[in-house]
């Protein structure tokens, strides 16, 4: 049965190619009141949308359309299903939004610069990045875990040091740990093995340039849990510093630590890891030339002597930038948000879905 629109002849196809003759005829405030008309009937009309946010250019009134280029955007259907003329004007759209984004980030900016220096340097970076989220230059990040969504924990890329008494520790223990690399690397660097290893037939998604490559390689000290005594063996000093600091203790699980090589020129590409309940630390080893690591909209470069805690479950990713090899120490610790009670119950939780799996 046609709608009462149809019934008095006014159709969404017809109520558009009105709006199109009147944009011809150069009259875009009734052409703009006509789209209007047809997106009342279809609100989720991708074309109809765009074309609102060209005649709301075309009467200058930019802020308006870059709005409804953004609210259109949201609604895309996918690039390769598009005539070319139509990614053209995604295209358009898309730069459009980034440069009202732009715009309004500066002004926001400007009317905020003289109270940002009541803040320490932590409030600052976090209060430019809600400005930048704010302005519609950024995401907000949030945690994509693999396994295990644990609920009500933050979503913080770097966390504050001050949680972690003991990074002081690790990172005095730099030269000791390198002095052990060192001799890894000379006499066991062909037991560095391909960190991204899929099996034939898997989908490889982002991976493909890494599968199976030594482009970026790892030597395990522990792994799932379990300790690899051969290699702890041969970096003694390492492995008995690793075992008096809080890793993740999960049977079967975790904790997980290694050595993790990147050779020159080489980019981990964006993903995220298994579970928000527990955090990596990062200490680096060797680092030749400039290196890079970004969580979230946090970039950070790695500097010697110095350790991070980051959360993995938001998307992170890993640059070398120089011409020899990189190498740090990554292992995992227990999310600080979390009480030994729901430790213990997280793990049995995690062990008994394991054996129902295998039943």
């Amino acid at each position: 049965m046609l709608d009462q629109a149809d019934q008095f002849g006014k159709t969404h196809n017809a109520t558009l190619n009105r709006a199109v003759a009147l944009r011809l005829l150069g009259d875009f405030q009734a052409s703009l009141l006509v789209l209007d008309d047809a997106l009342e009937m279809r609100p989720y009309d991708f074309m109809a949308l765009l074309a609102k946010g060209a005649m709301l250019e075309k009467i200058s009134q930019p802020k308006a359309a870059a709005e409804v280029y953004r609210n259109a955007l949201k609604i895309a259907p996918p690039r390769e299903t598009c005539p070319p003329g139509v990614v053209s004007q995604m295209d358009y759209a898309s730069q459009m939004v980034d440069r009202h984004a732009q715009a309004l980030a500066a002004f926001l900016k400007e009317r905020v610069e003289p109270l940002r220096s009541d803040l320490g340097e932590a409030s600052r970076d976090r209060f430019e990045e809600g400005l930048e989220i704010y302005a519609g230059l950024k995401q907000p990040p949030k945690q994509q875990p693999l396994l295990l969504n644990y609920p009500r924990l933050p979503a913080i890329p770097f966390y504050d040091r001050s949680l972690f008494p003991w990074l002081a520790t690790l990172e005095e223990a730099t030269p000791v740990i390198q002095a052990e690399l060192a001799t890894l690397l000379e006499t066991a660097f062909d037991e560095f093995s391909p960190y991204i290893a899929y099996p034939k037939g898997a989908p490889v998604n982002q991976w493909g340039e890494l599968n199976h490559s030594r482009k970026w390689s790892s030597l395990f000290l522990w792994r799932d849990g379990r300790r690899q005594d051969e290699v702890c063996a041969r970096c003694p000093q390492t492995a008995a510093l690793l075992e008096g600091l809080p890793m993740a203790d999960q049977d079967g699980f975790a904790p997980t630590a290694m050595f993790s090589a990147l050779q020159p020129r080489t980019h981990i590409p964006p993903h995220t890891g298994s579970s928000n309940v527990r955090l990596l630390a990062h200490l680096p080893l060797i680092l030749p030339g400039p290196a890079r690591f970004r969580v979230g909209n946090t970039e950070r470069a790695w500097k010697m002597g110095e350790a991070w805690v980051f959360d993995d479950t938001i998307e992170h990713e890993a640059w070398n930038d120089a011409d020899a090899m990189r190498v740090i120490l990554i292992f995992d610790v227990w999310n600080p948000y979390l009480d030994e009670g729901e430790k213990r119950l997280i793990t049995e939780m995690m062990k008994a879905q394991r054996d129902f799996m295998g039943t």
